[in-house]
């Protein structure tokens, strides 16, 4: 099934476009968090960061950069956050790669990104060795 996004890339549904090029487009979340949210989405249609080919990873991050830098200049936010969800699990709805960028405002609440936790210097070696093992 194609994605909403590919129909967004096909301009087979509209949207409020801000940047484009070959391999990326950047256009306003219709539910945004906060004035100015922004996806920005790797063209072809892929699920997650670990499908795309490293070309597509650093063009949606040179992206996301570049409309980063122009939402701070044009609607002045304290600072942002970028978000990029993986499986359900993590949040991700649209199986299509996309990163958001959202405005924040001191005490504007629209974010809670996680509650910290607590690890001993044992747990984070055991990960650590984990991780480090399929690198």
């Amino acid at each position: 099934m194609t994605s909403v996004f590919t129909r967004i890339v096909r301009g087979e549904l509209p949207a409020f476009k801000l940047y484009e090029d070959d391999l990326t487009l950047a256009f306003l979340d219709i539910n945004p968090a906060a004035r100015g949210h922004t996806l920005v989405i790797a063209k072809p249609e892929l699920p997650g960061l670990l499908d795309l080919p490293p070309e597509l990873v650093a063009a949606t991050a040179l992206t996301t950069q570049r409309v980063a830098r122009a939402i701070v200049a044009a609607l002045q936010p304290d600072g942002f956050n970028i978000i990029q969800n993986n499986g359900a699990a993590a949040g991700q709805v649209v199986f299509h790669f996309h990163v958001h960028i959202i405005p924040r405002w001191d005490g504007d609440r629209s974010v809670k990104l996680w509650r910290p936790g607590t690890a001993t210097a044992d747990d984070l070696q055991v990960v650590a060795s984990e991780i480090i093992a399929h690198i």
